[in-house]
């Protein structure tokens, strides 16, 4: 089963993640920022995890804290889910659009964390939710989960949609890296022998 769950409690946010990399596509979201759960409802539709998530923060000050610690501890549980990752594809691509917009995402779970990120929206604001934030959900994930992440907006002129192209393609990247290889036999997909 490679399952996780996490709990991650300051003085800023209460956090609880569960994911299940073998899943159906079914996410169980509670966050208080519904452009958020639009986004990662993507994500476990797409990347075919089953994904829970609470989350309280100080959303009367902003969104700030409450997207970042999100991002850690999805990061974290994908960490705990996906184990020594022998047997992993470990690398995912994949190229979404949507109408107009275009994106890149291409991850590697490496051990090392590193993101890449090239997007210039066409607003600050999608909605109520400022588009800033998508940048430290990524930072947060990829500290926590140990990837490589390199995320390219090609084109776009809609914001929902440029935003939307991203968490698809990372959701399709996510859930090659993480697919069992049946020609790897249980082998660490690496030539170190560890990641």
């Amino acid at each position: 089963m490679r399952t996780a769950e996490v709990t991650r409690n300051t003085k800023e946010t209460q956090i609880r993640v569960k994911v299940d990399l073998d899943g159906r596509g079914v996410a169980r979201l509670a966050t208080g920022l519904p452009f958020l759960e639009h986004m990662l409802d993507q994500v476990a539709r797409h990347g075919m995890l089953d994904l829970e998530i609470e989350a309280k923060g100080d959303l009367h000050i902003d969104a700030h804290h409450t997207v970042e610690d999100i991002g850690i501890t999805l990061g974290q549980a994908c960490a705990r889910a996906i184990g020594d990752k022998a047997g992993v594809r470990r690398f995912g691509h994949a190229y979404v659009p949507l109408d107009e917009a275009l994106s890149r995402v291409v991850i590697d779970f490496s051990g090392r964390p590193g993101l890449d990120y090239h997007v210039k929206f066409t607003r600050g604001l999608i909605g109520e939710f400022d588009v800033d934030l998508v940048h430290e959900f990524f930072q947060g994930f990829v500290n926590h989960a140990q990837v490589t992440l390199h995320i390219d907006n090609l084109r776009g002129d809609n914001a929902h949609h440029q935003c939307e192209t991203m968490f698809k393609a990372f959701a399709r990247a996510l859930r090659m890296a993480v697919e069992r290889d049946p020609r790897a036999q249980g082998a660490i997909p690496s030539t170190k022998g560890t990641l």
